[in-house]
């Protein structure tokens, strides 16, 4: 039960503490280190996605050739095609752009920023989720340790991205408490997004290869369409190819040490 309780709250916790960031600092992020930043936390996802999601769920259905297989390739779609769907209908900005994406609306720049930063988290507390239910039914497939070394790989990237909402939002003339409010509220969609996820596990079991494979693809979605991307953009893109490189190492130690 401990470990069921830190699993949940260490994602929420590492976004807060990277938000509180705006309580200490004065400047916005330098651009370089937030290239680096963005591209750790795009490592941390990519490899969360293959040794804490996509390979569980293959060794979980068993079988061999098209049968062991069907079920991850099946959810990984329609993971991107779901966070594809919220991409559309959800009025968002990213930090970096001065254009809205998603429906037109009359909500506020800040609004939009923080709604960016939840449709990134919604897979990152669908993944929590899904492994820790599925180390509660399948031990064996996934174990509790491999389940908190997800949950430690996406904490410690939501640090940086913690900041790197906070800290814009102060910039744009908001109060530091404000900004650290709402750069904290941008991760509070992780631990309910598990919870719900943990609640109906004894449901969710027969399909529980087809989750796992569809958090994994709603990460990678984020990771293609938007981490990539703004890592490559203008200058210092070598920093966010390294911050890669150091992320998906760090999650795959954490995995394999861990799991």
């Amino acid at each position: 039960m401990e470990g069921l309780l830190i699993g949940l709250l260490l994602p929420f916790a590492g976004t807060t503490l990277g938000a509180a960031c705006v309580l200490f600092m004065k400047k916005q992020i330098p651009s370089r280190l937030q290239k680096a930043l963005t591209g750790f936390a795009a490592g941390v996802m990519v490899a969360a996605s293959v040794w804490s999601l996509l390979i569980p769920s293959i060794e979980m259905r068993g079988g061999e050739g098209l049968t062991a297989i069907l079920p991850a390739t099946i959810g990984f779609l329609g993971g991107i095609l779901f966070l594809l769907f919220l991409d559309s209908v959800i009025p968002h900005q990213h930090i970096d752009s001065s254009l809205s994406e998603g429906p037109k609306s009359h909500l506020s720049k800040t609004a939009k920023l923080v709604f960016a930063i939840t449709l990134h988290n919604i897979p990152e507390g669908m993944a929590v989720g899904v492994a820790l239910a599925g180390a509660m039914e399948h031990n064996s497939y996934m174990p509790m340790a491999g389940a908190l070394a997800l949950s430690i790989g996406i904490a410690i990237q939501n640090f940086p991205e913690g900041a790197i909402v906070s800290m814009p939002l102060r910039s744009a003339g908001n109060s530091r408490g404000k900004s650290f409010l709402m750069g904290s509220l941008s991760g509070i969609v992780e631990p309910i997004g598990a919870m719900l996820t943990i609640l109906l596990a004894s449901v969710i079991l027969p399909v529980l290869p087809y989750l796992l494979s569809f958090a994994a693809g709603a990460m990678m979605y984020v990771v293609v369409e938007e981490l990539i991307p703004e890592t490559q953009e203008g200058k210092h893109s070598n920093l966010g190819t390294l911050g890669f490189a150091a992320g998906f190492a760090l999650m795959m130690i954490l995995d394999v040490v861990l799991g």
